[in-house]
């Protein structure tokens, strides 16, 4: 098994891609129909035949259900300022007439532009809004944790956007709470006749992986952790909380609504490390240490996720999609010094760490890595030289 240095082919001969979109089988959850067809390309696929104006209606009668229910608000919307929870707010204000409390987990990696977006979407769409923010401390030792337990640098954000909203839920007694695109959208977890629906647990199943109690440490109690704990399911039934996927109702288009809210309201993108893009995850400092984790555990990234779903759009061939990838998955990004230095790693122990990460899912060697950082890193002086 090997890395393929052919700019326009798939990167590595050891792992199974999509014949469509060119997903790896290295994706969680990944699953092929017998073309060779992965879950995701099924879903966009399955999205043109639903009728989305019956779903429409059914999203209008749980609202009109919820609507004046609580003496203050109809629901929550848990926002980061990013492109999605802008939508969702544009939606619930704008279109669907509900009042919403607006409230944030801060992960206390807010880029400039990220903080300026969220001031941006509760004074546009007009919003209360509550903010938690963990302290530093307990951010760099979860990022250190995080890196052990689940492999990426984000166990914190992944669990604490769950585990808030539900929080003030509880402690406000709003029961319904909107959330942002399906559990159909880009990833194998589920397809559009086979949705996974929000409950207490959801973000501990899909990114979280470990509750609280498991996560802690000797360096990261169980009392640090507090920020991170789930109301429990006889809190959460009793007082009635219930969440939706607002994607299940609407046909989610994450470039057209992107697209929408910088033109008619002036959302900011910004350069996101790890893509080609400049609108996901810009509210953080840290997806691109998140992404190259990915690629170190999976060999692939952010860029394959996006140029996946440009090739499912029509707008790329997967052979310019290839060539993008190999541009940015591979490519230590300039936040990883940060990142070893609030986690006290060095970067050997980093690499280590890593490579466990990686024999967990079994499919890649370090050799295989390593030749396609190379071949990144020779492509780039190149390009400079070029210029």
């Amino acid at each position: 098994m090997a890395y393929i240095s052919d700019p326009k082919s798939h990167l590595f001969t050891s792992l199974r891609y999509c014949t469509r979109c060119g997903m790896p089988s290295t994706e969680p959850q990944a699953k092929y129909d017998e073309m060779g067809v992965c879950v995701s390309c099924i879903s966009s696929e399955q999205k043109m035949h639903i009728d989305w104006q019956k779903k429409d209606q059914q999203l209008r009668a749980i609202f009109d259900r919820y609507r004046g229910k609580h003496p203050d608000y109809d629901c929550i919307v848990p926002i980061s300022g990013g492109k999605d929870s802008a939508y969702q707010l544009y939606l619930l204000t704008e279109v669907y007439g509900m009042k919403p409390l607006a409230c944030t987990f801060s992960h206390n990696w807010y880029s400039e532009t990220g903080r300026r977006n969220l001031d941006w979407c509760l004074e546009t769409f007009d919003v209360d809004h509550v903010l938690f923010t963990p302290r530093r401390s307990v951010v760099n030792r979860c990022a250190r944790r995080s890196l052990e337990m689940i492999g990426d640098s984000c166990w914190h954000c992944h669990s604490g956007i769950g585990a808030y909203p539900l929080q003030v839920a509880a402690q406000y007694g709003i029961q319904l709470l909107i959330w942002g695109e399906s559990s159909a959208e880009q990833s194998a977890w589920a397809d559009y006749e086979n949705i996974i629906e929000f409950d207490r647990d959801y973000f501990t199943k899909v990114s979280a992986f470990y509750y609280p109690e498991e996560f802690a440490c000797d360096y990261l109690s169980v009392r640090d952790l507090a920020p991170f704990k789930l109301p429990s399911h006889e809190e959460m039934t009793k007082k009635g909380i219930v969440g939706i996927h607002i994607g299940n109702y609407i046909f989610w288009d994450e470039e057209r609504q992107t697209e929408f809210l910088r033109e008619r309201y002036g959302w900011k993108e910004d350069t996101v490390e790890g893509t080609y893009k400049c609108y996901k995850s810009v509210e953080c400092r840290m997806p691109g240490m998140h992404d190259y984790t990915k690629f170190l555990k999976r060999g692939y990234g952010r860029a394959t996720d996006h140029a996946a779903l440009d090739v499912r759009r029509g707008v790329m061939t997967l052979e310019e999609a290839n060539e993008l990838i190999r541009e940015n998955d591979p490519v230590e990004p300039g936040i990883t010094e940060y990142y070893l230095k609030i986690t006290g790693y060095s970067r050997e122990e980093f690499h280590k760490i890593m490579d466990a990460q990686r024999e967990k899912v079994g499919m890649l060697t370090r050799e295989e890595i390593k030749a396609a950082i190379e071949d990144a890193a020779r492509r780039k002086v190149a390009g400079e030289k070029a210029r």
